[in-house]
């Protein structure tokens, strides 16, 4: 095969599944990974493809622009460990919760198999395998029906009438853009229906999003920022950013990535003397949120 035919496949298939992963084209195309990693080189040195660690992706920006799960994955690991470590800590035993899909929350749930008595709805099919996997015969995984997207989240009327009938105490979502006016969004116009739905179930909501997403704005809206209880984010986000995100949600927390020191006084982590950036009246984000009430 030529290389021009190479790099042509390769396109495609980055604009078809949002992103590839260099072992697995160097594996479908029969050449080594070195002649990968130079066609995605000259292929992002065009401005056609975005490369990651491990891969590449379409080009971000786009209201429509939706990358796969597995490129997604491997992009802001570190936060999304950082993000998820401080997100379990609001999850109460014997409570039930809903998580949306995306990788932010899939790192979530791999903290949720050592929390007893759970109760978990989501329509993420990676949220729902990781639990089911654990097999503890004290959680409930309930996954919703619906068509299947690029990121994995199972989405659309099914979906959403299954929503409809139930009741949460806490629900996590994770985004593909936050922005002041635009609030949280999505390139998926099902996935947002969904998203609402899931948000409708819940009393309270705790958004999960890495300061990347900060400026990022999807072709439609799930909620406002002034309907998260909660948002949990990194500590990339700017302080210009952080400003204006905490007169909106009701909580800010920032998680403090690997070379930073968590706060040793009081076991909570975040910048200063509490986690991150709580609006005036707000609980310390290291309480539990599971019975409050919206």
């Amino acid at each position: 095969m030529l290389a021009r035919q190479r790099q042509t496949l390769i396109l495609e298939r980055v604009r078809e599944d949002g992103g590839v992963r260099v072992a697995d084209l160097a594996r479908d195309l029969g050449v080594s990974d070195m002649t990968v990693r130079r066609d995605l080189e000259l292929l992002h040195n065009r401005g056609l493809i975005e490369k990651v660690h491990g891969g590449a992706t379409a080009l971000p920006g786009g209201a429509l622009f939706e990358p796969g799960f597995a490129a997604k994955s491997s992009l802001q690991q570190p936060e999304k460990e950082a993000i998820a470590d401080a997100a379990v800590r609001l999850i109460v035993p014997g409570s039930a919760i809903g998580i949306s899909a995306g990788t932010t929350t899939y790192a979530l749930a791999r903290r949720l198999v050592d929390i007893p008595g759970l109760t978990v709805v989501t329509n993420s099919v990676p949220v729902a395998d990781v639990l089911h996997r654990a097999a503890r015969s004290d959680q409930t995984i309930i996954l919703t029906g619906g068509v299947r997207t690029p990121s994995d989240a199972l989405v659309g009327p099914f979906a959403v009438a299954a929503l409809r009938t139930i009741h949460l105490d806490v629900v996590f979502m994770g985004v593909h853009g936050m922005d002041p006016r635009s609030g949280f969004t999505t390139p998926n116009l099902l996935e947002a229906d969904t998203d609402r739905a899931l948000v409708a179930s819940g009393r309270r909501l705790v958004v999960v999003a890495d300061a990347s997403k900060w400026g990022i704005i999807g072709i439609s809206a799930i909620a406002r920022l002034d309907e998260a209880d909660t948002l949990v984010t990194d500590s990339g986000l700017t302080e210009e950013a952080r400003e204006l995100a905490a007169q909106q949600v009701r909580e800010l927390v920032v998680a403090p990535l690997d070379q930073e020191d968590p706060d040793p006084a009081g076991g909570e982590v975040g910048e200063g003397a509490d986690l991150g950036w709580p609006n005036s009246g707000s609980k310390s984000a290291a309480e539990p949120v599971a019975g409050a009430s919206r």
